[in-house]
């Protein structure tokens, strides 16, 4: 009999841009794959590929306590009823209140994937209450023996460690989520044209977007002609969500461009020479950065945690200071100067991206900790 895989994330589409691959993997190799996210209109696709789905009531920003608390009895009742073999969680949110639905129905095993912290665990927020609540409820539902958590940089492994939530030998490591190096193979930058500087995430204030405008004005006297940057990412509910009157205030519509939420971003990125993510956010590792890189891409990234795992200063990119949009500027205004070296970069960007994030060797890890937990 085929064991039971439920996969919990917050919304179909990003299941379908970060876990698709390893939701397929496991299927093939004999998983009855269940898919437990938000409905926002894409779970169709989940369906196509031959995934289960059923649509999770969350609200991925909010934090009303008896909305939080509709998700946890809702997961409770689904493992309770349904019994999968292994819980597989994906982020923050569903770590938190999933966990909890695993300790109470009493779930065989249990995986976290730990994509990224978030806010409430940066330099400003992580001794905060709610910081201490969280790390305290994952304390008391990761203990077990069927627990395993994947961490994608090393500064979110020692958090989880040095909080005794985890111990070293449930811990499992893959550098993000991957990419299809067949599917974003090596693109040399277009040879015509404005140098295009592109900058891929949701619009909020974590992920750097003012720092980068603020960056791009800085330059727009010498640049103007030269240069263009383009702000690709949706609005998002975000507490520090940048809203649509803002970001149109702020754009020119030329030279800095808002282009909302595109479909079409590996194409857009093959069109760009250069790549800019000044995020503060404590991520995972960005997958936007990995895409970027795969394709030939230099990266100005920051020195924040995941960002600083995804470019070695001076060889794929440059790694500047979180919230300094003169370092920032100084950085892209070096590789719009020198094409020689912008190139050599973005060659050295795919290399890099070969050696560290191949989907393939993400998909190894998760089916191997997936079978460990059913032996």
């Amino acid at each position: 009999m085929s064991k039971k895989l439920f996969i919990v994330v917050n919304q179909d589409s990003f299941f379908l841009s970060h876990r698709l691959p390893i939701g397929m993997a496991a299927k093939n190799a004999g998983f009855e794959v269940t898919i437990i996210c938000e409905d926002t209109g894409s779970s169709h696709k989940i369906i196509e590929s031959g995934l289960n789905t059923i649509n999770l009531p969350i609200d991925k920003a909010g934090m009303n306590i008896s909305e939080e608390l509709k998700t946890f009895r809702f997961l409770y009742k689904v493992f309770k009823k349904e019994k999968p073999d292994i819980v597989h969680l994906v982020g923050l949110k569903t770590m938190l209140w999933g966990s909890l639905a695993c300790k109470f129905a009493g779930v065989r095993a249990m995986v976290s994937a730990v994509c990224g912290l978030g806010v409430l665990f940066d330099d400003e927020h992580r001794d905060s209450l709610v910081s201490r609540m969280i790390l305290k409820v994952l304390r008391f539902t990761h203990k077990g023996a069927n627990v395993r958590v994947v961490f994608q940089n090393d500064d979110d492994k020692k958090l989880f460690l040095d909080n005794d939530i985890i111990t070293n030998d449930k811990c499992s490591f893959t550098n993000g989520s991957g990419i299809n190096l067949n599917e974003y193979s090596y693109s040399p930058e277009p040879e015509d044209g404005p140098i295009k500087i592109i900058f891929t995430a949701r619009m909020v204030e974590d992920k750097g977007t003012l720092v980068l405008i603020d960056a791009a004005k800085r330059l727009e006297d010498k640049y103007k002609q030269k240069a263009q940057f383009l702000l690709c990412g949706g609005l998002d509910t975000n507490p520090h969500g940048i809203t649509k009157e803002k970001l149109e205030n702020l754009c020119d519509g030329s030279y800095i461009q808002w282009l909302g939420y595109r479909k079409d971003v590996k194409e857009l990125l093959e069109r760009s020479h250069i790549m800019a993510f000044p995020s503060w956010y404590r991520e995972g590792l960005p997958k936007s950065v990995i895409e970027a890189e795969a394709l030939g891409r230099p990266v100005v990234t920051t020195d924040s945690v995941g960002c600083k795992d995804t470019v070695i200063d001076g060889y794929n990119g440059f790694i500047v200071k979180p919230k300094d949009p003169k370092q920032l500027a100084d950085a892209i205004k070096t590789l719009i100067d020198d094409s020689d070296l912008r190139r050599k970069m973005g060659q050295n960007a795919r290399e890099f991206a070969e050696q560290k994030f191949n989907i393939e060797d993400v998909i190894k890890v998760h089916l191997k900790v997936y079978h460990d937990l059913c032996k």
